[in-house]
């Protein structure tokens, strides 16, 4: 049984599909289908993952052929950018297998640059539909194995690959988990029979995992990256090294408009790096998700030759303008005493943030009927002496 309709792929189908880009799905399902071949639940699947693969794979979207999966798979499925962020870590001409292939982006982008890869996906629907996909992005160099990721490496010999790509499924029974040990597979469990396939081995997972608790449970990690995309952390990715036997290099990835940057550092550098604290001056600086996720406190600032507002206060400032800061940056316009600011009656319009305050934005909004705005932002924070400010700031 083939997990894809031929007649979906028809080039009339097609150019409605795309005619109908815009159109809700839930109203393509509602509709009566102008094809004999085709479903309107058929269309409906095929529009909605076109509109989820728009900015998040602007390759699959942009490929006439692509075939889209039901809308769990695609939310699943890593971004473009991320998954060429992935390959970019693994060595040109590589044996990579990917042990949770699903839609198979990150093994297209791994075939970009390695000699081989192998999808495993045990979902056979899924397995099909991501080696067409393939077919249709002109890949040649992908084995695509129906199959339980584990229980193939199982039957394969020691050092079979250089790298193994492992994405644990967070979701199990139906219940979200959060510790590696939780997921599936386990790759905690796993990791020794993990190194003994493959030289090295990636494993992807959510950023709200703690690292930590991670680099506890893991042995021989090389390093741990923290990817965010326009200031949204979306993975962490575990390296690990069967001769590593160091501490781990974190590298803070930072992408944006298909550019990547990146702030690296070992846990001694930051365990050592000296704050320098000050009171709020000329410019105001707001780390990016990732660097905050990887907590680089202490070294941003030193790098950067920043202060720092207060030891819990994750915002810097300086009198002259810092150029390419890895997040974002703001003029201060003003800064004043929360104390103060409750006394002025003014209304105001801006965007609210907090760090290391005792109340969240939207309760602030609430109390001080602060509506939206765009060009004024608000910063409730603590202050170097322990005194709660707000700073009024521009973007520069």
């Amino acid at each position: 049984m083939t997990a894809i309709n031929p007649h979906v792929l028809a080039p009339e189908v097609q150019h409605y599909l795309h005619a109908h880009e815009t159109m809700p799905p839930a109203d393509m399902a509602l509709r009566k289908s102008p094809f004999p071949g085709v479903s309107p639940l058929e269309l409906a699947q095929q529009l909605d993952g076109r509109q989820r693969c728009r900015k998040k794979l602007p390759l699959w979207h942009g490929t006439p052929g692509i075939y889209y999966p039901e809308k769990l798979s695609v939310e699943q499925a890593s971004s473009q950018a991320t998954a060429q962020y992935k390959a970019s870590l693994i060595p040109r001409q590589a044996r990579v297998i990917d042990l949770t292939g699903g839609l198979g982006i990150d093994a297209y982008f791994f075939a970009q640059r390695a000699n081989t890869v192998v999808h495993c996906e045990k979902n056979e629907a899924l397995s099909q539909i991501a080696a067409h996909n393939a077919f249709v992005l002109g890949t040649t160099n992908i084995a695509f194995i129906a199959s339980d990721g584990i229980a193939y490496l199982h039957s394969q010999p020691d050092n079979a690959f250089d790298y193994v790509y492992v994405d644990p499924s967070r979701r199990v029974e139906s219940r979200k988990v959060f510790r590696l040990e939780d997921c599936e597979p386990n790759v905690v469990e796993a990791q020794q029979e993990l190194l003994q396939k493959a030289g090295n081995v990636v494993i992807k997972s959510a950023p709200l995992l703690d690292i930590s608790a991670a680099l506890q449970a893991l042995e021989n990690v090389s390093e741990v990256h923290i990817v965010s995309i326009d200031n949204e952390c979306k993975e962490l990715l575990f390296v690990l090294d069967r001769a590593y036997t160091g501490t781990a290099q974190f590298t803070a990835a930072l992408l944006k408009d298909e550019s990547v940057r990146t702030f690296s550092f070992t846990a001694t550098e930051e365990k050592t790096a000296v704050s320098e604290f000050g009171q709020p001056a000329h410019y105001l600086y707001e780390p990016d998700a990732a660097l905050l996720k990887s907590g680089a406190f202490k070294l941003i600032g030193q790098r950067y030759g920043l202060k720092k507002l207060h030891q819990h206060t994750h915002l810097y400032s300086s009198e002259t303008p810092v150029p390419d800061f890895p997040g974002k940056a703001f003029a201060i316009g003003k800064v004043m005493s929360y104390g103060d600011f409750k006394k002025d009656k003014a209304v105001w319009h801006a965007a609210v943030s907090t760090r290391n305050f005792p109340l969240k934005a939207e309760d602030l909004r609430k109390r001080h009927r602060i509506r939206e705005g765009e060009d004024l932002y608000l910063f409730f924070c603590t202050g170097i002496d322990g005194m709660l400010l707000v700073i009024f700031a521009s973007k520069c």
